[in-house]
């Protein structure tokens, strides 16, 4: 079942208008959470995004928006697919209304939140060969709309195409200054000694999440220095480790770029800090 407009529907009940901005335009952001038996992982921080990315494209936040309605029903779709003991990812989907062209004729919203089980409940380090490239063929743009989950993700698919043919897992995409920004589905974070450092929210990189209670963990700890920065390619192959972080994986190593192989000695301790985060959030 989902969540459809306020209402529990079964899947093939809930007929999407083809009319619909998100579909016709992009015109729609989507917001993915973590689950735990019940519990939802960072669920301020993930609310209070989803606000600022509405008001960002100025749509009308409905008055019943708060996060205990939202929370409410994410919690009750999960009880009714029979997931409230079980690991579970919840994607919600906001979009303005149809009505106009380019420009719209509503700010209204509509939304849809879907449940998805995931097979751990915690994160768990994945040591498997994983490999990056840069994706070069389309810049990212740095600035703030470049920040928000929105459901124009034409650049990522372009990217994960190319990364699955030429056999790699995941490609770094480079903004209009060539500066690094991101990963396809994440930040990137690179270590170099005890520096820890990730691109600005400026460069263009998504607001994420774990990015943002990664930082906190960092900045609490006496062995890290945290740097906020543009990144240049030249200083991947000089990091000791690179890692992917986002609220699903958790933090994903980067064990090779080029001819560049890389540890995971610092990967396995943040996680276990995030870990605990997670647990105690």
């Amino acid at each position: 079942m989902i969540h459809f407009e306020g209402e529990l529907l079964e899947d093939q009940n809930a007929k999407l208008d083809l009319d619909n901005r998100s579909f016709n335009y992009g015109d729609g952001l989507f917001e993915t959470i973590r689950v735990i038996n019940g519990k939802i992982m960072f669920w301020e921080d993930h609310y209070f995004r989803l606000m600022a990315s509405m008001r960002i494209l100025r749509m009308e936040i409905p008055m019943n928006f708060s996060p205990e309605y939202l929370e409410e029903q994410i919690l009750q779709l999960i009880e009714a697919n029979g997931l409230s003991q079980k690991p579970v990812k919840v994607k919600i989907n906001v979009y303005r209304k149809p009505g106009g062209l380019y420009r719209p004729t509503t700010r209204e919203v509509g939304y849809a939140i879907r449940t998805y089980e995931l097979e751990n409940p915690f994160y768990i380090l994945n040591e498997e060969d994983y490999e990056v490239e840069l994706f070069k063929d389309h810049y990212l743009t740095s600035g703030l709309l470049s920040t928000l989950k929105s459901t124009n993700k034409t650049l990522n698919i372009l990217a994960s195409i190319f990364a699955e043919e030429n056999a790699y897992q995941n490609c770094l995409l480079v903004n209009e200054n060539k500066s690094i920004v991101e990963a396809i589905n994440g930040n990137l974070f690179v270590v170099k000694g005890n520096k820890i450092k990730t691109s600005p929210l400026s460069d263009g990189c998504l607001n994420g999440i774990t990015r943002k209670q990664l930082i906190g963990i960092i900045q609490k700890t006496e062995e890290f220095t945290f740097e906020e920065a543009s990144i240049s390619p030249f200083e991947l192959q000089k990091a000791d480790e690179l890692f992917i972080t986002n609220v699903i994986s958790g933090i994903q190593p980067i064990t090779k770029y080029r001819k560049k192989k890389f540890e995971n000695k610092v990967a396995k301790q943040l996680l276990a800090k995030l870990n605990t985060t997670a647990r105690l959030g």
